[in-house]
C-alpha cells in the first residue's frame, strides 16, 4: 500500500494492543480491506466474499488468514471461524453494509452486531477517505498512484447492551447503536482529513 499510495494513517493508539477485537470498516472501493490490513497496528482476518477466492488471489486470501464466506445464505462455516478468531484474541475486520456502496454506513446489516454482542468483542470504527479516487473518475477505477488515502481509526466501543441478551430485537437495537457510532465516526474522520 505505501508502495502506490501514501496513506496517512491517524488514531492508531487506539487500537486495542491486545484481545479480542472488530473493525468496521466503511467500504467503498476494493482497496479498502487492503489498504487497512497494511496499516492496522494488529494482523487483521476480514471476512471477504467466496468469488474473490479464485486461482492465485483465493490462494494468497487464505494464506493470509484471510475468511471465505458466502454472501447468498447464512454462512455457519464463516461465521463458526469468524468468531474463532475473536475467541483466540485475533481482530476481525467487516465490512458493516456487507459489500462495497458510498461508504457511509447508511445500510448496516445485522452480521457486526451479531458477531459484537455474540462475542463481546469492542468495535473499532474505520473510516478509509479518498480511496475512491477524484470527482471525474470511474468508480471502480483505482486512486491515482502515489494520492493520498486516509485510514482514520476511531475509539472503541461496545454495541452490546450490558443485558447479554442475543434476541433479535436486541440486534436490531445494538445495530443502531453502531450505526449511529460509526456514522459520527465517519464525519469526524471527514472534518478531521478536511474530506
Amino acid at each position: 500500500m505505501y508502495g502506490l499510495w501514501k496513506p496517512r494513517v491517524l488514531g492508531a493508539w487506539r487500537v486495542p494492543a491486545q484481545g479480542p477485537l472488530i473493525l468496521a470498516v466503511n467500504h467503498s472501493h476494493n482497496i479498502d480491506g487492503p489498504m487497512v490490513m497494511g496499516v492496522a497496528p494488529r494482523p487483521t482476518h476480514f471476512l471477504i466474499k467466496k468469488e474473490a477466492f479464485v486461482g492465485p488471489l483465493g490462494r494468497f486470501l487464505t494464506g493470509i488468514g484471510q475468511l471465505q464466506v458466502d454472501r447468498s445464505s447464512a454462512d455457519r462455516t464463516a461465521i463458526a471461524r469468524a468468531l474463532g478468531v475473536l475467541e483466540a484474541g485475533g481482530v476481525l475486520g467487516i465490512f458493516p453494509e456487507g459489500t462495497r456502496g458510498e461508504g457511509d454506513f447508511a445500510s448496516l446489516r445485522a452480521g457486526l452486531a451479531y458477531f459484537a454482542v455474540r462475542s463481546g468483542a469492542p468495535i473499532v470504527p474505520v473510516a478509509v477517505l479518498g480511496s475512491s479516487g477524484t470527482p471525474g473518475r470511474l468508480t471502480r477505477a483505482l486512486p491515482p498512484l502515489r494520492s493520498r488515502v486516509d485510514v482514520v481509526f476511531g475509539d472503541p466501543f461496545t454495541a452490546g447492551d450490558g443485558s447479554g441478551r442475543r434476541t433479535r430485537k436486541a440486534l436490531d437495537e445494538a445495530t443502531e447503536r453502531i450505526r449511529e457510532r460509526l456514522t459520527a465516526h465517519l464525519e469526524n474522520a471527514g472534518r478531521l482529513t478536511g474530506r
